[in-house]
């Protein structure tokens, strides 16, 4: 049975079409994915994304941990800032990818993980963690609002007297926030529209009371379909789909997060890859003929051979067109070069595209 988040019943009813979606019960739309795509794009949304994973590592070795398990340089961070990063596997995969905060330098960090990965990523972590680090799984006990948009901050300030209209990218604050006492918000978000998320304590009523709050200042609630169309019009990578257990962050295009300033699980191995080159990549391609991309689709070349496949792809509301993601043999990762996308046995053509796409 999916487990319900805080805003469940809020999500139900506002009339929010409902599905399961990594073992929680989630909104999937309100008015629409194509009206929600755009309400963010050019104004401002809220998603529940309560179902996320966050741990608190704590202690005088949380920093060593963090640094021996992702392939970002964390101790690159202060207090109140942010990184993208990912857990490399020992095969040259990717466990998941993470944001790591920074709440007290060297001594307390907070990591993000994705919904379907909290189990496997906590293990994960565990299973390095000889250090003695104090390690906590505040997940179910945490909400997790993104208020995403170009007027979100704009809209949100009112609410709090921390400065939030002037938080730069991947950073954060904590404070009181809509009546709410140690609210993280954090200029961070999965839609390239700008925004922030907030953190905050289901405890003392405090999921309704911002909830309610947001609602007043006519904030449109979103679902996780146009949350996934607005990633994917900033070719931002899905773990399960465009990323997995056997995607090397460098084939993923990754490399901006992958230092080799410090040792990391199977760095030796990436940093090897990288001296070699990689022979697949993860390209973005938009569709020249009609036709739909979808997970899994293959990809081909003009002559009907096999040159990688499909991870992420659909229409794109405001583009009126298709694009995709997905892996190709080096050759034809150049942009500008022309793929053909098996769609249930015709070959359509498309072509290798920079994002975001446009």
């Amino acid at each position: 049975m999916a487990i319900n988040t805080p805003f469940t019943e809020k999500h139900i009813a506002l009339g929010a079409k409902m599905a399961p979606f990594a073992g929680y019960n989630m909104p999937i739309s309100y008015t629409g994915i194509n009206d929600e795509h755009a309400v963010v794009r050019n104004n401002v949304g809220v998603f529940d994304v309560s179902h996320m994973g966050e741990f608190i590592l704590k202690g005088d070795n949380a920093l060593d941990l963090i640094q021996r398990v992702t392939s970002n340089d964390a101790s690159k961070l202060t207090n109140g800032q942010a990184q993208y990063s990912c857990l490399p596997n020992k095969d040259g995969g990717i466990v998941d990818d993470i944001i790591v905060y920074c709440v007290d330098a060297n001594k307390v960090y907070m990591l993000v993980v994705n919904a379907s990965n909290i189990e496997k990523d906590w293990n994960w972590l565990s299973s390095f963690n000889t250090n003695n680090v104090e390690m906590h799984n505040i997940s179910p006990k945490t909400c997790l609002l993104a208020i995403q948009g170009p007027n979100a901050c704009k809209l949100l300030q009112p609410l709090t007297s921390m400065d939030i209209s002037n938080l730069k990218y991947y950073t954060f604050v904590k404070g009181a926030f809509a009546g709410v006492d140690n609210v993280l918000v954090s200029a961070t978000g999965y839609t390239g529209a700008g925004g922030v998320e907030i953190y905050f304590e289901d405890s003392d009523n405090a999921a309704n009371i911002i909830w309610d709050k947001l609602m007043a200042l006519n904030i449109k609630p979103i679902g996780l379909g146009a949350r996934d169309t607005l990633r994917l019009e900033m070719g931002y990578c899905l773990y399960g789909n465009d990323i997995d257990d056997t995607t090397s962050p460098l084939e993923a295009g990754l490399g901006w997060i992958t230092k080799f300033t410090k040792d990391f699980t199977n760095s030796p191995f990436l940093e090897q890859q990288k001296k070699k080159g990689v022979t697949k990549k993860l390209v973005g391609f938009e569709m020249i003929e009609r036709g739909i991309p979808r997970h899994d689709y293959l990809i081909k070349d003009a002559e009907g051979n096999v040159i990688g496949k499909v991870t992420s792809g659909t229409q794109i509301p405001g583009l009126n067109k298709a694009v995709g993601l997905g892996y190709v043999a080096i050759a034809h990762a150049t942009i500008g070069s022309s793929i053909f996308i098996d769609i249930r046995n015709t070959l359509v053509r498309a072509i290798v595209a920079k994002t975001p796409f446009s």
